[in-house]
């Protein structure tokens, strides 16, 4: 891992930039020297690390004492694309348009996309978790259908947050069964692009023995900035 840049914010955060091999990311620690738990944040069906919703939660994260990182895994962010991919978000946005249905195209994209994100978010651990200042346990918060593959493969993992806002590939619905971590979900209830009697399905079948689900009025972007100051109790009981 080698770092970028170096930068210390206004709220006392230090943001770092770096690489790992071709993966670019950028870590948020708090002043703190002693060691502090880490937070792996992922946004929503590949967009970039640099999102500012994602950049402010990172950053508010980290003042509560977290290490908090992000990473553009293959296919995300402004990382290349493979022409498969080129073929699948045009066919998206074309049907879009069109007002066809989407879930084909969805199951077709999401999928490979996770299978490509998953070693590179583990391989990003591993070198994380061998810096002085960043400790364990380990938490996830963001994008569901990531978060459900990582958190079922990757034993580090000891808390999720999930933002029920994209798309989860219908064969994960079994691969929820095996998430067993404390858990909350996050689910705006008029979410255009993503039913809820499907993000409610999805939580009904994580194997979590806590998990909570929080549910708010509005649409995809509308999640209350109060959610991300739960988000933090809620890994404050499990992380620290």
């Amino acid at each position: 891992m080698q770092f970028t840049s170096e930068q210390r914010l206004d709220d006392g955060v230090l943001a770092r930039e770096f690489t790992l091999g071709e993966i670019p990311g950028t870590l948020w620690t708090p002043e703190s020297a002693a060691p502090a738990p880490l937070i792996l944040m992922a946004h929503n069906n590949g967009l970039p690390k640099a999102e500012p919703r994602l950049v402010a939660r990172a950053r508010s994260t980290a003042r509560c004492g977290y290490a908090v990182a992000a990473i553009d895994a293959a296919g995300c962010g402004g990382r290349p694309r493979s022409a498969a991919d080129e073929r699948a978000r045009a066919e998206l946005r074309r049907a879009m348009r069109a007002g066809e249905p989407l879930d084909g195209i969805f199951e077709s994209f999401i999928g490979p996309l996770v299978e490509k994100a998953v070693p590179e978010w583990r391989t990003t651990l591993d070198a994380l978790l061998s810096l002085p200042g960043v400790g364990g346990p380990v938490g996830y918060s963001g994008w569901m259908a990531l978060g459900i593959r990582l958190a079922a493969v990757e034993p580090r993992i000891a808390a999720a947050g999930f933002f029920a806002g994209g798309y989860v590939p219908r064969a994960q619905g079994e691969e929820a069964r095996q998430i067993t971590v404390p858990l909350l979900m996050l689910l705006q209830w008029d979410d255009e692009g993503n039913p809820r009697q499907r993000a409610l399905d999805l939580f009904d079948a994580f194997g979590s023995r806590e998990k909570t689900l929080h549910a708010n009025t509005g649409g995809h972007t509308g999640t209350p900035w109060f959610e991300v100051e739960d988000a933090n109790r809620f890994f404050g009981r499990h992380l620290k």
